[in-house]
């Protein structure tokens, strides 16, 4: 139990707490994970089987037993901005993140995309590529985005194919435009 009288999960050779819970937002239900660090997964359509999956390979990457967990101190302020965001009265966000679901160059890249593609704007693959010193590796900043632990925090739906075409997207391709609109990158969908 922690000061708050909740359970928290601590498992003594790893020392890692680990809460989720699931929200509703505008593009449909998100699981959302953190640890002391910060907020370490926001997943996608987190229907009952996306959540059972998601908490066990939290469970397998962090080496603890994940405990759900919507009223922890933990998870108030990525719920409290993530509502924000969603009603428009938020643009960026100001959280600890746990990095600790990603390494190397993902990570690298996905740091430069979350401090320097600001909201209501969009970056190619391969211009991020040359802002993370490697100009040709466009491919592999697309595997990255692929990889975000993080999305819509870490704002993945930003990236773009260079011709103008929307690119490919984890959440799926309309999960992007309806993160793209309420941007206002995009105009919103007709219905």
């Amino acid at each position: 139990m922690n000061a708050t009288g909740q359970k928290t999960t601590g498992d003594s050779a790893t020392g890692v707490t680990v809460v989720w819970a699931v929200v509703g937002s505008d593009i449909g239900p998100l699981l959302l994970a953190a640890t002391d660090d910060g907020l370490v997964n926001v997943v996608f359509h987190a229907s009952p089987t996306v959540r059972d999956a998601a908490v066990e390979r939290l469970r397998a990457r962090l080496g603890t037993e994940p405990v759900e967990a919507p009223g922890s101190p933990l998870l108030a302020e990525p719920i409290r901005q993530l509502k924000a965001y969603f009603a428009g009265e938020r643009r960026d966000f100001a959280l600890p993140l746990d990095w600790s679901l990603i390494a190397g160059f993902n990570r690298q890249v996905l740091r430069e995309l979350a401090a320097g593609v600001p909201y209501g704007s969009v970056v190619g693959y391969g211009d991020l590529a040359g802002r993370v010193g490697q100009p040709g590796a466009a491919q592999a900043v697309g595997m990255a985005m692929g990889a975000n632990p993080l999305p819509v925090v870490v704002p993945c739906h930003r990236v773009v194919e260079s011709d103008g075409g929307i690119g490919g997207f984890g959440g799926g391709l309309e999960t992007k435009r309806q993160l793209l609109a309420l941007e206002g990158v995009l105009p919103q969908p007709l219905f």
